[in-house]
């Protein structure tokens, strides 16, 4: 276990903010987190469990316990003749999995590769990309509930998993800590391959195999999205707003090269990022916190800016999509302090 007093916080988030905290504990088995939870001086603290940061954005120092996971490790626990269970610790880097899978041969998550953080925080937030949410392929999850502290396993029913979300969002729910992943993943991949550029890339190669699709997301990734570690940054910003099919009518009446994607119930998504450079940010800096120049929807850190400065920018451009189209964005990004 890992005890540290005024413990900076840049290398755990990926806005890269020169933030600290009061205390930061990192246990690497579950046995030792059950020593925290029990822990009376734990208790009576305000705390808050983070994985790798890709997700926050510290306004302030954090004046209480910063609780992370070391708990790592892949295994296989259950195999068919159609598909194999895996289980990861939830603090082993989302990637690793799907590089794991897909040199298994195993499909269902190469649509997610390259996806910055940690398992525990993926299936949390319910990542997706490329027409895949980690949901589609989530069996279980195990975690400790905070409060009663004893361990519960959820189903992907009890996650209650929804667009960016899962029951473990939900604040009126008692906190649960997540420690371990269930995967199905099946023998004989069924691509999807309906997003516009993955299908447009992959005509590149000359066969559709796991690896080419893995090999296809990180290229448009990695040409559309900058690296934390060069540009702080946590990946979109906002989620893309879901809207009515009338309320989208009547902004394609004024733009009529709005993009879209059925949400189903007579529902339609809308990319923020269209809707943000519509605006007129993309590109743009305001001070030490920029506008990524080739996709909109992702705030960047200049070098030395604040969480307010962010936030303020944050705040500018929501004003501004409300005013222009009548959506109101939701921040991705949780903030802190």
């Amino acid at each position: 276990m890992k005890i540290e007093e005024n413990y900076s916080l840049e290398k755990h988030n990926t806005f890269h903010l020169p933030v600290k905290t009061r205390w930061f504990m990192e246990y690497s088995s579950e046995e030792e987190l059950c020593n925290i939870l029990r822990d009376e001086y734990f208790q009576e603290s305000h705390s808050l469990h983070i994985g790798g940061g890709s997700n926050l954005l510290f306004i302030t120092d954090f004046n209480g316990i910063i609780l992370h996971s070391a708990i790592r490790g892949i295994s296989v626990c259950e195999e068919t003749e159609e598909s194999m269970v895996i289980r990861a610790g939830a603090a082993e880097l989302w990637d690793n999995v799907v590089c794991y899978a897909v040199e298994n041969g195993w499909g269902g998550i190469e649509n997610l590769s390259y996806i910055p953080g940690e398992t525990g925080g993926a299936a949390i937030q319910n990542i997706g990309a490329y027409g895949v949410e980690i949901k589609d392929c989530i069996e279980k999850i195990e975690t400790y509930n905070q409060l009663t502290r004893e361990k519960q396993i959820f189903s992907r029913e009890a996650c209650e998993y929804g667009y960016r979300y899962s029951y473990f969002k939900n604040e009126h729910h008692d906190p649960h800590i997540v420690t371990y992943v269930y995967l199905r993943l099946t023998k004989k991949p069924r691509f999807a391959l309906d997003y516009g550029h993955l299908a447009t890339r992959l005509q590149d190669y000359p066969e559709i195999t796991l690896s080419t699709v893995r090999d296809a997301v990180i290229r448009i990734r990695k040409e559309k999205l900058p690296k934390p570690e060069v540009l702080g940054n946590a990946g979109s910003f906002f989620t893309n707003p879901v809207i009515s099919r009338e309320q989208f009518e009547k902004i394609r009446n004024s733009y009529p090269q709005i993009p879209s994607y059925p949400a189903g119930d007579a529902r339609v998504k809308v990319p923020a990022g269209w809707l943000i450079e519509q605006c007129g940010f993309k590109g743009k800096t305001h001070g030490p916190v920029g506008i990524y120049e080739k996709q909109a929807l992702v705030i960047v850190n200049l070098g030395n800016a604040t969480g307010d400065e962010i936030a303020l920018v944050a705040k500018s451009i929501r004003m501004a999509v409300s005013e222009q189209f009548g959506i109101d964005l939701v921040s991705e990004v949780k903030y802190v302090g």
